[in-house]
């Protein structure tokens, strides 16, 4: 399959998930998985770790281990997903800015989702959770390559 340009503001949905199948796309989503796995474990482990042989309580415990599950998703992000990239069109701080913007729209989306979606739906909250974060997360994945972590002239 030939090299698939930068998705353009007007592309369609179709253009979209061509680019998103693309052999390079396809490298960063299974390198995506990966960092999203080590990420949910540390994120789940620290957590457990933290509100129990460490004995603080749970709701300290939340925050510390979220902030550093964010920030390793970010260096995973930029240093493992998507290292391929010869040079980034945007500075770091852009991209930290970009990065915190999606992942404070991936949250909100998530939770206005399991709160809304049960009902309409007539599906448990806990699969519609699950269908959430696996179609939020792709989409994430669409942004992060197409807006975060881009080349030039993408």
């Amino acid at each position: 399959m030939a090299e698939q340009g930068p998705i353009s503001r007007t592309a369609t949905v179709r253009d979209v998930l061509r680019e998103a199948a693309s052999r390079d796309a396809r490298g960063q989503l299974v390198r995506y998985v990966t960092a999203g796995g080590t990420v949910a474990a540390v994120y789940i482990g620290l957590t457990l770790a933290l509100s129990g042989p460490v004995g603080l309580p749970i709701q300290a415990a939340i925050p510390i281990a979220y902030v550093t599950a964010i920030c390793l998703h970010f260096t995973l992000q930029r240093w493992f997903v998507f290292r391929d990239a010869s040079a980034f069109a945007l500075a770091m701080h852009h991209q930290v800015g970009r990065y915190l913007v999606l992942a404070l729209v991936q949250y909100s989306l998530t939770a206005l989702a399991t709160a809304v979606l049960p009902d309409v739906l007539g599906l448990p909250d806990k699969v519609v959770y699950v269908c959430a974060v696996g179609a939020i997360s792709f989409i994430s994945f669409v942004v992060l390559r197409t807006h975060v972590f881009h080349s030039p002239g993408e």
